[in-house]
């Protein structure tokens, strides 16, 4: 292995808290106040739907909720990491998205969706706040505005399925790849100072496949080719990307 290898096989991991912790209000309203639904409202109106939420926090490995089961409650991550998986017809669980502080998951039957149709994991001690359908109602009823995003949010996502459809039915292997490291790269990379960008997430090529509609086999490939020609490197828990600009080329080719 070449010395310029070497180095980047050793990129420190940060550490992670070691126990379950429960969310302070000052983090509680800051995370309330990136979630797309909430944009916009005062911290008063914050403060009213920060009192209907549940703080509840999990060990690394805990589960969250499980996929099939009784769709009733929508979560907003506080902290840490969460691995989003679907089921497989062969009884396989396979990654879909990794979550990150703000983002908004979980569902409701009054949205659509009777039952999860994913399950959520807890990648490292996270805590997220929790609201239960007859909390999430009367959130909707005093605040018109998150109900009128609530509506173009279920829209948004019909569009971004039938988006996704096509893009893993057109798209080569190598594409859809591209696409989505990019898009981790953009939700969870940490900018390093030679320029790449580090994604210190356990991604495994059963998890790149499972999020770009492929096989491990063909992924194992793609990646293969991308750290002989200097575009990413990865270790066990981290991915590196070294070049985004060649990523971007390979995610746009016609």
């Amino acid at each position: 292995m070449s010395t310029d290898g070497a180095a980047r096989r050793r990129v420190p991991l940060r550490s992670t808290c070691a126990e379950p912790h429960h969310c302070p209000r000052p983090v509680r309203m800051k995370v309330l106040g990136q979630v797309p639904y909430f944009a916009g409202l005062d911290e008063s109106e914050l403060a009213d739907i920060d009192r209907r939420m549940v703080s509840l926090s999990w060990a690394e490995g805990d589960p969250l909720y499980e996929a099939g089961a009784p769709a009733d409650h929508l979560y907003v991550l506080a902290a840490g990491r969460v691995r989003v998986t679907q089921p497989t017809p062969t009884g396989q669980d396979v990654l879909t998205d990794i979550l990150t502080p703000g983002d908004l998951f979980g569902a409701l039957s009054s949205l659509g969706e009777p039952r999860y149709p994913e399950s959520a994991e807890a990648m490292t001690t996270a805590c997220a706040l929790r609201i239960d359908p007859a909390a999430f109602r009367a959130v909707l009823t005093e605040h018109p505005q998150v109900a009128l995003r609530v509506l173009d949010d279920v829209a948004g996502r019909l569009a971004r399925a039938r988006s996704d459809v096509g893009r893993i039915s057109t798209g080569s292997v190598a594409q859809r790849v591209a696409t989505t490291l990019l898009r981790l790269s953009g939700e969870l990379g940490q900018s390093r100072a030679d320029g790449s960008t580090l994604l210190q997430v356990p991604l495994s090529r059963a998890d790149l496949a499972g999020m770009t509609g492929s096989t491990p086999e063909s992924v194992s490939r793609v990646m293969s080719r991308l750290r002989q020609d200097g575009v990413v490197e990865s270790g066990r828990r981290w991915t590196a990307i070294l070049d985004a600009e060649r990523l971007r080329e390979i995610a746009d080719a016609a």
